[in-house]
């Protein structure tokens, strides 16, 4: 059985326990309000011992009584909603099922869930209707009483109301709220009953993002753990996006992780123990290969596909197109499975424990305590420095093989410069974007040069099999033959952008 999960928009007041809550007649579009039903609703919450998911702002419960029961996992709160996913109760009552965890596994890893709390809801709740008997909204006026199981005992009870839409929309919400707040209830401080259980024992949850002003007048530390913190962010994200299969998940993964990595090279002077860094990017590596495969194999279908439609029908001989879609679904298929191994996976567990590590307390240099505008265009320079030289090589490779990889590594070293310069560009502004974008095309250009050696191997390899198996490769040569004169096109294109890229005195212009 595949999970249920659906958006919940909904808006909790606490409120004293002799409150009586007022006639939702009043609220615009409301024509009746349904008969109250009563719930004795109990819930068991799961974390791991730490807290790892409330931290998030992630739950777990078990829940009977009220017409949902079952197993709830409702992931992080954005405004007014969240997402609510949710399965049948079944036999376990302590063991939490594992294909509900799919969403946060990053989160949860390896580590059990106990009970955390327990949470016992006396609930009346009646139904907003319109004029058509549509229900709006439900109304659920709680009393809870609540246990902490993970640290004692500790017990607490109080009063709340809460409006979930249905088919009603904000203005509701922002109705019912100016209702309540005459009638003296006031916005729930905490973000849910678990965190209020918790009360003092929740973690603190991750530390916001700075502000552009907060990070032009930051130290580089400070700037760096604010660029670290928002990438892993950002990988997390991803990770629940591929799990779930969504389209470009698996790009946008292997993205996050590349600007990891580019982060910890370019910024590993500033930290104490650089070794611990080199072991951390060589994982993040390992990481950005084990994704790579799915995403590759997908570019290069998309690419050929869109090639072989453009041919002239009388120059397309065999089941061309079919066969490459067959091969290459087949190739995706098998490094999807492949990518979620690897996510599954141990060493990606403590790979993302490491980084939690890194970004919550990370240990500098003296040097990473100054003024970040005076610190990264030095770093920023190194980066422009490596980018240089390997397009040297590039300008000393004679052609073939030799030229391949060197563009291939011209275009890794630009694509961390682009890197770079973006992560820096809050802090030294304009100069750093304007680098940004001129090296971006170099990146771009040669990025279409790599999709060609990679479209060019599977060619060869499938006009080798046509011939083998005598069937006519003509095809084959010919697309061949066009993606080489890509290929020339995209060196020639690569020659025009670096033209355009000046480093000639780049560090006393960031400087300035």
């Amino acid at each position: 059985m595949v999970n249920e999960s659906w958006p919940e928009t909904e808006r909790t007041f606490d409120v004293d326990p002799a409150t009586v809550l007022p006639t939702m007649l009043d609220v615009d579009g409301v024509a009746r309000v349904g008969q109250a039903v009563e719930h004795e609703l109990e819930a068991v919450y799961f974390d791991t011992v730490d807290l790892d998911l409330a931290r998030r702002g992630v739950t777990v419960r078990r829940r009977t009584g009220g017409s949902d029961a079952g197993w709830h996992l409702k992931l992080p709160r954005v405004g007014d909603t969240r997402v609510e996913v949710r399965r049948p109760l079944g036999r376990a009552t302590r063991t939490v099922p594992r294909p509900l965890l799919e969403p946060v596994r990053a989160l949860v890893r390896d580590r059990p869930l106990v009970p955390v709390a327990r949470i016992l809801t006396r609930r009346q709740e009646r139904a907003l209707l319109d004029a058509d008997d549509a229900v709006l909204a439900h109304v659920c006026d709680d009393h809870v009483r609540t246990e902490q199981l993970h640290v004692g005992d500790q017990r607490d009870e109080w009063r709340e109301w809460e409006v979930e839409l249905v088919a009603g929309d904000d203005t509701l919400l922002d109705l019912a709220e100016e209702l309540f707040r005459e009638a003296g209830a006031r916005r729930a401080q905490a973000s849910s009953k678990l965190a209020r259980t918790l009360g003092d024992h929740l973690p603190p949850a991750p530390s916001p993002p700075l502000r552009k002003k907060e990070l032009r007048r930051s130290t580089a530390a400070a700037a760096v753990t604010h660029r670290l913190g928002r990438q892993v962010d950002r990988l997390l994200a991803q990770d629940r996006r591929v799990r779930a299969g969504e389209d470009g998940s698996v790009h946008k993964m292997r993205i996050a992780v590349r600007r990891l990595r580019s982060a910890l090279k370019t910024y590993g002077p500033l930290f104490e123990d650089a070794a611990a860094t080199d072991s951390l990017a060589e994982e993040l590596r390992w990481l950005g290969r084990a994704l790579g495969p799915a995403r590759d194999a997908q570019v290069l279908r998309e690419r050929l596909t869109e090639l072989v439609a453009a041919e002239p029908d009388h120059l397309v001989l065999g089941p061309v197109a079919a066969s490459i879609d067959d091969d290459l679904r087949a190739a995706e298929r098998a490094a999807r499975e492949a990518t979620l191994a690897a996510l599954g996976d141990r060493r990606y567990f403590r790979l993302l424990d490491d980084l939690d590590e890194l970004v919550g307390a990370p240990a500098f240099t003296a040097e990473a305590g100054k003024p970040a505008r005076k610190v990264f265009p030095r770093l920023l320079h190194r980066d422009a420095k490596r980018l240089r030289r390997s397009v040297k090589e590039v300008r000393r490779a004679a052609g073939g093989e030799k030229r391949d990889v060197a563009l291939h590594d011209a275009r890794k070293k630009a694509k961390r410069l682009r890197y770079a310069a973006e992560s820096m560009a809050p802090v030294l502004g304009r100069r750093a974007d304007e680098l940004a974008a001129s090296v971006k095309a170099i990146q771009q250009v040669l990025g279409r040069f790599q999709d060609t050696v990679m479209s060019r191997r599977v060619l060869r390899d499938h006009g080798a099999r046509a011939h083998a198996d005598g069937h006519n490769g003509f095809t084959y040569g010919r697309l061949h033959m066009l993606e080489e004169a890509s290929a020339e096109a995209a060196v020639r294109e690569f020659d025009d952008a670096w033209a355009r890229v000046s480093l000639k005195g780049l560090r006393r212009r960031l400087e300035a």
